[in-house]
């Protein structure tokens, strides 16, 4: 498991995400946060790709200041409707549209992750489907006051007020919360048994 896996490492989280120390900390993983502070622009590329290419460049500006026994983990969380990415709605207006467009409709989480040590990284991601229902306009300005949709990419959060407009979800829970945990299992657990050969 996790805590096994990772007890005798120094793992850098790469991000000043609530949520994903919220996952860290339920897992039990010793860590402490490195925040990168790089830009995350919303372009015409491919969403997973981008994705894992925002998570890369995290991992990179932070491992470029730590020592070499520290290993990096970084990830980047975006929603995806209509081929248009969704980011952190930059007002409340934009979340109210952010909001309207999810609304009684599926949409796409993706997350991108990185893991960085020394002179080597992997990255990936996570694809998640998700069926929201119906918001009323009385709803998304409920919603927006409790200020939750802010700091958020698509303008909601699954762990929190915004559960009450998700129907469903096709796939995996926590990466709609903004760090695929399995996924994270499975690609560590191959970075480390590549470093062991």
């Amino acid at each position: 498991m996790l805590h096994n896996i990772l007890k005798d490492r120094k793992l850098i989280l790469a991000s000043q995400s609530p949520r994903r120390r919220e996952i860290f900390d339920m897992l039990h993983l010793p860590y402490s946060v490195r925040v990168s502070n790089i830009a995350e622009p919303l372009t015409d590329e491919n969403p997973a790709l981008q994705a894992k290419h925002h998570a890369q460049n995290k991992a990179m500006a932070v491992l470029s200041f730590e020592d070499n026994d520290e290993i990096i983990v970084s990830a980047d969380t975006i929603v995806v409707i209509d081929d248009m990415i969704l980011g952190k709605p930059t007002d409340k207006d934009e979340a109210a549209q952010y909001l309207r467009l999810l609304s009684n409709r599926r949409h796409k989480v993706i997350t991108g992750i990185c893991i960085a040590h020394k002179n080597r990284w992997v990255t990936d991601h996570e694809i998640t489907e998700v069926s929201f229902s119906n918001i009323s306009e009385e709803d998304i300005w409920d919603y927006i006051r409790t200020n939750e949709p802010m700091d958020k990419a698509g303008a909601y959060g699954i762990q929190g007020f915004g559960s009450q407009f998700v129907q469903r979800i096709n796939g995996c829970y926590f990466n709609v919360m903004g760090f695929p945990v399995h996924l994270f299992y499975k690609t560590i657990k191959d970075f480390l048994s590549y470093e062991d050969l």
